[in-house]
């Protein structure tokens, strides 16, 4: 008899399906944190295999900062609608003005840093015990600190340096009244596992992620998009270039790469071919600091 073997696609499938299934077993109120981007994408086709034939045992909550790029929210609203799932959106404008917050000011004025506050109000809203994301330890420093099962208090913060043990895939969801659960399914794939996975998949993703044309402005050496959300200069010159985005985050605090891959093997040959992090190079969020990235985290951030 021949034995079977999985590729390492399907390894990592079934490891984050595995994931999924400990969530909706351990949990009570569990939530998918979904953006329509790449990676919560994946989480959302995972999902629908874990739990087939039946639905998505929970809703897809996203924390729109009311920057977000246009093509991704209707990619949002359209998967959302095909999977039957229930989709909560909460807008951190509303929480700056019910909390009275000061919106961050200057030339690129990201939310990012505000969201934690709608999220947190959020998770307290709906009472989520877990909360699942599409973070991975290949995409920066902080992110390759955290569990699996990262657990918060019940402020909603992160301690890197209490974390609990994962031995042999067991995963501990055993938390006190108020903590809450981050769990993130995808931890061990890397950007070039996602778009191998999204090929064998045939998974759709919104047009962004695609070399198009884009008017920008070129800041320190990155493209961003110009929009009515970042303050042009008189020095600032629009251009019209082919580009397309590694990731998606806000129109202020992301930026897009040269490109002409308009196919899924192209994108892939070039993310063979570079040796930057697909935050490394187009995050400006994460270059205000050091640690940009693990201080949000020990706030709250996703």
């Amino acid at each position: 008899m021949s034995e079977y073997k999985l590729d390492y696609l399907q390894e990592l499938e079934a490891e984050s399906i595995y994931i999924m299934r400990e969530v909706a077993a351990q949990f009570e109120k569990p939530a998918l944190l979904f953006s329509g981007g790449k990676d919560s994408i994946t989480l959302v086709h995972l999902a629908k295999k874990a739990f087939a034939p039946g639905r998505i045992p929970f809703p897809l909550v996203h924390i729109d900062t009311g920057h977000n790029f246009p093509e991704a929210l209707e990619f949002r609203d359209q998967l959302a609608k095909e999977v039957a799932a229930t989709l909560i959106v909460r807008n951190v404008e509303d929480t700056i003005r019910e909390r009275k917050l000061t919106e961050p000011k200057g030339k690129f004025a990201s939310r990012n840093w505000l969201q934690t506050y709608t999220l947190l109000d959020t998770i307290e809203e709906f009472s989520f015990d877990a909360c699942i994301g599409g973070a991975r330890r290949d995409e920066e420093k902080a992110r390759a600190k955290e569990r699996i099962f990262s657990v918060r208090d019940e402020f909603g913060q992160w301690n890197p340096k209490l974390q609990r043990p994962e031995l042999w895939n067991i995963f501990n969801g055993r938390i006190h009244k108020g903590e809450n659960v981050r769990v993130f399914p995808i931890s061990n794939w890397t950007e070039l596992d996602v778009w191998n996975y999204i090929r064998e998949e045939q998974i759709d993703l919104p047009s962004i992620y695609f070399s198009h044309e884009r008017d920008l402005i070129e800041h320190e050496g990155q493209l961003i998009a110009s929009s009515s959300f970042i303050r042009l200069d008189p020095e600032d010159v629009v251009i019209r270039e082919k580009v397309r985005y590694r990731t998606v985050g806000d129109m202020t605090c992301t930026a897009a790469v040269r490109s002409t891959a308009d196919n899924i093997n192209d994108v892939i040959n070039e993310i063979k071919a570079t040796r930057i992090s697909e935050r490394g190079e187009t995050r400006i969020d994460d270059k205000v600091t050091e640690a940009a990235m693990e201080d949000r985290k020990k706030n709250g951030y996703f």
